[in-house]
């Protein structure tokens, strides 16, 4: 059980259990010089990154997983997700978790699949060897003991490496995160803020920019939080970022509403968050359930809903196309569906030290039902 913990603006994501602790905190005060708004984000207008973080497909994938367009014909997850509007895969990799999904020779398998079909690619460092999210941002065993100084060459060297063997199989990752969910940094608990210190996230941060940019320039860097219900709490953490001189392309906030609150309010933090550091958003994680109901033993990570959005399949459609229009409507530049075709498959488990033995959390939340079939109304618009 991941185990709720008292942090800033937090939703402490495992498929396991989602829960959410929203904690006061008062947003960091910097000098008027520090808030200046740079000019590098783009014109409203578009969605260009229509994703979906499908981390899990490949497992189902490898265990005879079968998944079914609209019109009941089974075809390759991504061919379907394609003909949704899908133009973005995001895939998470672990440094070595016991599974071996989603390690790196994993994720340079899939990637020639992603790109073969014209799918521009993110590739979501969690920097561990499990999940990483606002509660749980543990050390890869490897760097278990590390100083902050041997941390910050741990990074470097891990994310050179994997964006380089992807870049010399012709794969090369159009955008990546230097971390997952950091609300209060990574790699705890030397990259954790403790006391508003931003010193050695800051530090790790840039290790992971540095090596990004040197193995290729046009990779676009993204640090993502879960702060999308909390202006006060973005704010904090980003004016801590740019205060120690961290540079980064695009903000990436998570976004469900059982725990986010109102669409309205998700689209209030991206106008501010996009207004005060004048660089690119997206919404890199979304999904809504389409039941309450679990079709294994292991429980729904999320069972309610939002007011005016049902559980159903045309209520699952019309929340993901309302968190397009409004991410888009205040200057969003992407949304990400998180794990749509994680559907309930024996053995592709939430947990990488029994994948075999354990359930999937997210059986009501994915885009396929308990068969496979695709929810025929979702869409993914510019």
């Amino acid at each position: 059980m991941i185990m709720p913990v008292k942090e800033v603006g937090m939703v402490v994501k495992g498929p396991r259990r989602l829960m959410r602790a929203a904690l006061l905190l008062a947003a960091l005060t910097l000098p008027a010089s520090l808030l200046t708004t740079p000019t590098s984000a783009s014109a409203a207008g578009s969605l260009t990154m229509l994703g979906a973080d499908v981390s899990t497909a490949q497992r189902a994938l490898d265990l005879g997983a079968r998944y079914y367009d609209a019109g009941g014909t089974a075809r390759n997850p991504l061919d379907i997700l394609k003909g949704l509007g899908v133009n973005y895969v995001r895939l998470r990799v672990w440094n070595n978790p016991a599974s071996g999904y989603n390690n790196k020779a994993k994720v340079l398998s899939y990637a020639k699949q992603v790109k073969a079909r014209g799918l521009k690619l993110l590739v979501d460092f969690h920097y561990s060897d499990t999940w990483a999210d606002p509660g749980n941002q543990n050390k890869p065993a490897a760097w278990a003991g590390h100083s902050i100084g041997q941390l910050q060459t741990d990074v470097y060297t891990y994310t050179y490496d994997v964006c380089n063997s992807l870049k010399s199989q012709g794969t090369t990752p159009d955008s990546v995160q230097i971390g997952n969910e950091i609300n209060v940094g990574m790699l705890w608990n030397e990259g954790k803020v403790v006391n508003n210190d931003f010193t050695n996230l800051s530090l790790l941060l840039k290790s992971g920019y540095n090596a990004t940019k040197a193995c290729n320039s046009g990779t676009k860097v993204i640090v993502h939080t879960a702060d999308a219900d909390s202006d006060a709490n973005a704010r904090w953490f980003y004016d801590g970022m740019k205060a120690k001189g961290v540079d980064w392309d695009i903000t990436g906030l998570s976004y469900y509403c059982p725990w986010h609150g109102t669409i309205a309010g998700m689209g209030g933090v991206v106008a501010d968050m996009k207004s005060r550091y004048g660089k690119d958003v997206v919404i890199a994680e979304t999904a809504y359930p389409f039941t309450s109901a679990d079709a294994d033993g292991t429980a729904n990570s999320i069972t309610s809903g939002c007011s005016g959005y049902p559980l159903s399949w045309q209520g699952q459609a019309d929340n993901f196309t309302a968190v397009q229009n409004a991410a888009r409507s205040n200057g969003a530049i992407g949304v990400f569906y998180w794990e749509p075709t994680w559907y309930a498959v024996t053995g592709n488990g939430w947990d990488p030290t029994n994948i075999s033995g354990s359930g999937d959390g997210w059986d009501n939340m994915a885009l396929f039902n308990w068969t496979g079939k695709v929810n025929p109304n979702v869409k993914w618009t510019p």
